[in-house]
């Protein structure tokens, strides 16, 4: 089993490190957000621990970008940030357990084991699947279905299309989707969103011309309402 261990601290990344070496995972390190990104797209991680406050990027933002594209990889947040209402901000996010610091490094141990045995478990799920209206796409697959029958959307689409989804009825700026959706680095025209909000319009609602899902908010971005 591979774990992707994002920790800017460096002694308690260390410290994390070796005890799950110990245990028998094989665990690649990271110390800033950048550096998680670039390593989960480029290698395949069973489990993610991340911390929350990170530089360049925190963990709350790398989770939300991680699940635009993978639903399915164990994410657990280790965090001073204690209140109640950070720890539904994580799990809204998209993370499956949340460890405070100070922790228990037996229970961070014991946790990890528990989720990458559900997750092995619930390897043989069905696709993730989201219907609304008359409309129907596989967040797997990325094949939809909508005003043009059966079609296959582009992986930036369902990129797009699944964060709107996520966040559903709340306004997404287009900052927010640039970040998410194109990364952090190059960012293109914000014609460009405006371009699929223009497509999924055509793909999913009865009346683009009137749209009921994909909603603009003059001056700030966009809303999915369903």
């Amino acid at each position: 089993m591979r774990i992707l261990l994002v920790e800017d601290e460096e002694n308690l990344r260390d410290v994390i490190k070796l005890n799950l070496e110990m245990e028998g995972y094989e665990v690649v390190a990271a110390g800033t957000g950048r550096q998680a990104l670039k390593f989960h797209s480029e290698q395949h991680f069973d489990l993610l621990v991340l911390d929350v406050m990170l530089p360049e990027l925190d963990g709350f933002q790398i989770c939300e970008q991680i699940r635009l594209t993978d639903m399915e990889v164990p994410i657990i947040f280790l965090t001073a940030k204690d209140t109640a209402l950070d720890r539904i901000t994580g799990l809204k996010k998209g993370a499956d357990d949340y460890l405070t610091k100070p922790f228990n490094l037996e229970e961070l141990l014991l946790r990890v084991q528990n989720l990458l045995k559900r997750s092995s478990r619930s390897t043989g799920q069905g696709p993730d699947v989201y219907v609304f209206g008359n409309n129907r796409v596989n967040f797997i697959t990325f094949e939809a279905e909508g005003n043009p029958g059966k079609f296959t959307l582009t992986k930036k689409e369902a990129m797009l299309l699944k964060l709107l989804i996520d966040r559903k009825n709340e306004v997404v700026s287009r900052q927010q989707i640039l970040q998410s959706v194109w990364g952090y680095d190059v960012y293109p025209s914000t014609r460009t969103i405006d371009n699929f909000i223009l497509s999924f319009r055509k793909y999913f609602e009865e009346d683009p011309r009137n749209p009921k899902f994909f909603q603009s908010i003059r001056g700030v971005g966009y809303k999915f309402v369903d």
